[in-house]
């Protein structure tokens, strides 16, 4: 189909605040003082602004931009400088959100959308514990099923191969535990029925 219309290149902080309905999103409280602001809130803390003019406010997981909105366009180079590590992503199965991390534990809130399922693996330098803190499922370690549900906590040492099963929207606490936590240290094995 062919597009009859005006063509907007909505790359920068800038230009995107020029289509957007509403000056705010999420927890958002600005005084009177403040003009042509913009304030995109996907953190779960609230952001009060006060007297800013001209200006950008992005705020999620991964970090926080406060900024004069024609200078917003040059923040590439300060993002390439930044960790990369994700701290949220939404999947097919759910989402998770990484909470807390340290030098010999990584702590993370996932969710898993009813009927999905994480990939039965296991772990080579790493123990987990789940925190099952709403919904119920069913977890699978090496090969034995258990019902779990809100309040349940389940301890996976390393080597043992584990799932777990959402019957309903399942949200887990997950801390990993041990010296070298990355995503390389995962072992899939065949699915279990």
């Amino acid at each position: 189909m062919r597009y009859v219309g005006e063509w907007r290149d909505i790359g920068t902080w800038n230009t995107l605040t020029e289509v957007l309905d509403e000056n705010f999103s999420g927890q958002v409280q600005a005084d009177s003082t403040c003009a042509n602001l913009h304030v995109i809130n996907n953190s779960n803390v609230p952001i009060i602004c006060m007297g800013l003019k001209d200006a950008v406010v992005a705020a999620g997981p991964d970090g926080i931009l406060i900024s004069d909105k024609v200078a917003s366009s040059y923040i590439k180079p300060f993002v390439e400088r930044l960790d990369k590590q994700i701290r949220f992503a939404e999947k097919s199965w759910g989402n998770f959100k990484i909470i807390d991390i340290e030098q010999d534990s990584l702590t993370i809130k996932v969710t898993l959308n009813r009927g999905s399922r994480m990939k039965y693996h296991s772990h080579e330098r790493r123990d987990e514990v789940w925190n099952f803190i709403e919904g119920s499922g069913i977890v699978i370690l090496d090969d034995r099923a258990k019902f779990v549900r809100a309040g349940d906590v389940i301890n996976i040492p390393i080597g043992c191969k584990h799932t777990v099963i959402a019957d309903e929207p399942l949200k887990i606490i997950e801390v990993q535990i041990g010296r070298d936590i990355t995503v390389d240290d995962k072992i899939i094995w065949k699915e279990v029925t």
